[in-house]
């Protein structure tokens, strides 16, 4: 396991250099509650920390390869910007279900898109369709080891702050979280790695408990960016057991009270997943360490979130 994660570290340090030109280092943000500090990358330059995974992929492959992607939105929007400034051809695979507002910045990079499905995996499945019928190269939201390694610079950025005792980080595919994972433990071992889940859709967390991977209900989540199963080959399974200290799961009720909390208090209007994230925290006894909560993102529906987290 040790070896596993070491590998994955190591990519990261090699993404980052790769990548540097492609992204926004994103600042560590002090909250106003003791102890607790933000890593704001819904202040990255597409919105979220999706950009560094898609750059990284594209960085490491020879320029003019066909690309063909699939994406609730943030890998999306990360991808197009990526493409765009390659130069590479690119089909993003959405959902019909997709925040209008993503949709819009995808387009607006120039690649191609193609709605299909209900949801993120019905999404993921025709786009890995395409691109074998095409001979193009699927690029995973978060299978794929060059992915998690652009996450995982998120990681070595966090190095160069403050010791963390406790990093909370939202769960989706696991690309995020086992990147970062692998590259804290590699280099801050003590910095204890806490998931959080939503309830509405778990897959990683359970497929964690099950020791394979687990299929699941996917309901409506606030926590939109997360939602969906993982692949059967997946990379990520393995490398967040290896990694993930605690899973925290939350309802829905408690990801709306934490998207209060970073409105009202915090003066940060973010997306679901990444109140996800601060909801973790408020059910974990952290008190007196030194705490970050990664906001993944802040590409939300406008209107429908003013009104939630305002309310």
């Amino acid at each position: 396991m040790t070896d596993l994660f070491l590998a994955s570290a190591a990519r990261s340090v090699q993404a980052r250099r790769r990548i540097a030109r492609h992204i926004y280092q994103t600042p560590l943000l002090p909250a106003r509650a003791p102890g607790l500090w933000f890593k704001a990358e819904n202040f990255q330059l597409t919105g979220s920390f999706k950009i560094r995974g898609a750059a990284s992929v594209m960085t490491a492959l020879p320029p003019g390869r066909a690309l063909v992607t699939a994406s609730s939105g943030n890998h999306g929007i990360g991808a197009a910007r990526a493409a765009q400034s390659l130069g590479a051809k690119l089909t993003v695979v959405l959902p019909e279900s997709v925040v209008p507002e993503k949709l819009a910045k995808i387009r607006s990079y120039g690649v191609e898109v193609v709605l299909h499905g209900a949801e993120t995996g019905q999404a993921e499945q025709y786009a890995q369709c395409l691109a074998q019928e095409t001979g193009a190269r699927y690029v995973s939201p978060y299978n794929d080891a060059n992915v998690i390694a652009g996450q995982g610079t998120i990681g070595l950025e966090l190095l160069d702050g403050p010791p963390i005792d406790n990093l909370f980080i939202a769960m989706g595919g696991g690309g995020l979280i086992s990147g970062i994972g692998a590259v804290m433990k590699a280099f801050s071992p003590k910095t204890r790695i806490i998931g959080a889940a939503a309830e509405a859709s778990q897959a990683l967390a359970l497929s964690m408990k099950a020791g394979r991977v687990v299929d699941c209900d996917h309901l409506d989540t606030l926590a939109d960016a997360v939602a969906g199963g993982i692949d059967e080959d997946t990379l990520t399974l393995p490398l967040a057991q290896a990694v993930v200290d605690e899973v925290v799961t939350c309802s829905e009720t408690e990801i709306l009270a934490a998207l209060r909390v970073l409105a009202h208090e915090e003066t940060l209007l973010v997306e679901g997943a990444a109140a996800l994230a601060m909801a973790a925290f408020h059910k974990v006894s952290a008190k007196g360490q030194t705490n970050v909560v990664l906001l993944c993102g802040g590409n939300f529906d406008g209107p429908k979130l003013r009104t939630l987290a305002l309310g």
